[in-house]
């Protein structure tokens, strides 16, 4: 099904028509998928625009948390047995984390779901325009250190972006985005394989490598950007 555009703006448009050709393999071509006991989950994808122009919504995880510690990452968490699907998961979600309002949400498609090998997760993208965009902070610092919008601009901008390479040789695509943090692994990954297939990737200096010191494992889209 294709999406409703006039609920969109128009440079929104090129994702929405995309999405629903995108499959698994595009996002992540070196990871096998879900085995049978993955445990489900969903992650928010959300585009809105502000006063720097559209931009992506992004939370810091918890430097607590047992999995993906400290990572960027999209809003988002298992799937409970009240969810009547995956944007349900991811909204609500969403509202927990960082107190976003669903009703502020227009839904819009989502991706295929993708393993995370760490968590034995199959996280399914869903994709959503901020059509009233409200504020929004870490409300659950059991899971969340901080909450931020990032200009789509400055995750195109070449000078911000980098090849992530761990310590095993496994290599992946990473972002310099807000306050020095590094977007990498799971976010990084579908952030930059959707663009690409977008067409909204701008030439950047794949060769310029970035080492973390994160176990290979904690790279759940390990391979060339």
């Amino acid at each position: 099904m294709r999406p409703q555009l006039e609920r969109l703006p128009q440079w929104l448009h090129p994702v929405a028509l995309k999405v629903p050709d995108v499959d698994a393999s595009t996002l992540s071509p070196r990871i096998a998928d879900p085995p049978s006991d993955a445990r489900q989950s969903a992650v928010l994808m959300l585009f809105g625009e502000g006063t720097a122009g559209p931009d992506l919504l992004l939370t810091e995880r918890a430097h607590t948390m047992r999995t993906h510690a400290g990572q960027v990452s999209f809003p988002g968490g298992r799937v409970d047995p009240v969810d009547a699907d995956p944007a349900a998961t991811a909204l609500r979600e969403a509202e927990e984390e960082v107190g976003l309002a669903p009703t502020s949400v227009e839904v819009f498609g989502e991706l295929p779901p993708l393993w995370l090998p760490p968590s034995n997760s199959a996280v399914t993208t869903v994709l959503g325009w901020w059509s009233r965009p409200g504020p929004v902070l870490a409300i659950s610092d059991r899971e969340v250190a901080s909450v931020f919008r990032t200009p789509i601009a400055d995750l195109l901008d070449p000078a911000n972006r980098f090849t992530v390479q761990g310590p095993s040789g496994w290599r992946g695509p990473g972002f310099r985005v807000a306050d020095g943090l590094v977007l990498w692994g799971f976010t990084a990954g579908v952030i930059s394989r959707l663009f690409e297939q977008v067409g909204w990737e701008r030439e950047w200096d794949q060769s310029r490598l970035e080492r973390y010191p994160r176990a290979p494992a904690q790279s759940p889209l390990a391979g060339p950007p």
